[in-house]
């Protein structure tokens, strides 16, 4: 069996935009909000209206009206980012 990898780069430049939800690895930290630009190196920044959501808010379902609200755009550089993916409106 080969392995093939394969380009995140147009999936997150699909994004930009949309609502994300950023999880960082170190602290397991979540941001949710709209993604705005993303560069060569995959450095994100997201817009104005960032909610962050802590490890020690985050349980099964994590629930946004616990979280922080941001005032400023959040970026956040790619060696921080676990996975981001599209926020889903459960």
């Amino acid at each position: 069996m080969s392995f093939q990898p394969i380009n995140p780069k147009p999936y997150i430049n699909s994004l930009i935009g949309q609502r994300v939800v950023v999880k960082l690895k170190f602290s397991g930290t979540e941001y949710h909000g709209t993604l705005l630009s993303v560069d060569n190196y995959m450095n994100l920044l997201l817009d104005k209206d960032v909610i962050e959501l802590s490890t020690i808010e985050l349980g099964q379902t994590p629930d946004l009206n616990k979280g922080i609200k941001l005032e400023n755009e959040i970026f956040v550089r790619c060696n921080n980012v676990l996975w981001i993916g599209k926020e889903t409106s459960d």
